[in-house]
């Protein structure tokens, strides 16, 4: 299956991305469904596996198939959040200032971890890819000024994820002057690992989305005009957003049919491809 033009695919991402060509992407800017963290209501999603390891085990699967229709020197940017034990609690309650956190389901503590622990995913999925064969670059910090407070006494407040940025081979495009940043003392500089993004809820949307200003420096440093981007969990299409903005070409994929009605009405829908695969 050819990319003739941006297209959003309905289905599952695994399925999807098996039927796209070789080195047909220049770039991916991605972020997977957390584990544990909510239940879609959608069958094969991503994130309610019974153990870490099924879950990680299946996202490294995902990304073998994005390295293949990688451009060989393309850059894979990745956002993943962690979590903390359920303490072999079924369930999360629900809270007034964020009704999605609720789950009548959640996976047990992983084995050989103790309650309250922090998972520490965002490394564990790194460290798994690395030993895949991509080429970890650099991690950077998404730092949120605004991050939503939380009523722990016993931790400090988590105001941050982690984005990566892996290759698929030694040498690949990074254009370093599209992202320099305002240094202290005037002038720029090259861009350093820390990004203070704000989030940016969307009205349209009861879950976290992409905040623009985090994906267009991926964009920027990793592709040129024309250009294809892919974004195997497209969600509400911050991906396609930011491309059309940058003059860049994009393929989505996003399993639920909810997400992607709301990905096509920030996109407008005229003038683009709606392809429906059905998981395998």
């Amino acid at each position: 299956m050819n990319l003739c033009g941006s297209t959003l695919f309905e289905g599952d991402a695994l399925t999807v991305l098996r039927r796209l060509p070789s080195a047909s992407v220049r770039c991916v800017v991605t972020s997977p469904p957390y584990w544990g963290l909510r239940d879609y209501g959608i069958d094969e999603q991503l994130g309610l596996e019974l153990t870490m390891p099924q879950f990680l085990n299946r996202l490294v699967s995902v990304f073998a198939e994005v390295k293949r229709v990688l451009t060989d020197d393309g850059t894979l940017w990745l956002n993943i959040g962690d979590g903390y034990t359920s303490g072999n609690r079924g369930y999360r309650a629900p809270d007034k200032k964020n009704p999605a956190r609720a789950m009548a389901v959640r996976p047990d503590t992983p084995e050989g971890l103790k309650p309250k622990d922090l998972m520490g995913i965002p490394w564990r999925l790194a460290f798994a890819l690395q030993d895949d064969g991509w080429y970890l670059r650099s991690d950077i910090v998404w730092n949120k000024p605004n991050a939503m407070p939380e009523s722990v006494k016993d931790r400090p407040t988590r105001s941050h994820e982690f984005l990566f940025m892996f290759t698929k081979s030694e040498k690949y495009y990074y254009n370093t002057e599209a992202v320099k940043e305002k240094a202290d003392g005037g002038g720029f500089r090259n861009r350093r690992s820390v990004w203070n993004v704000n989030t940016k809820p969307f009205a349209g949307a009861h879950f976290a989305t992409f905040p623009l200003d985090l994906v267009r420096p991926c964009i920027q440093a990793s592709t040129e005009p024309g250009d294809f981007v892919l974004d195997p969990f497209f969600g509400s299409g911050t991906v396609g957003l930011v491309c059309e903005e940058e003059n860049r070409q994009y393929a989505g994929i996003e399993l639920n049919p909810e997400y992607v009605r709301l990905a096509l009405s920030r996109l407008k829908e005229d003038g683009h491809q709606v392809i429906r695969i059905a998981a395998a």
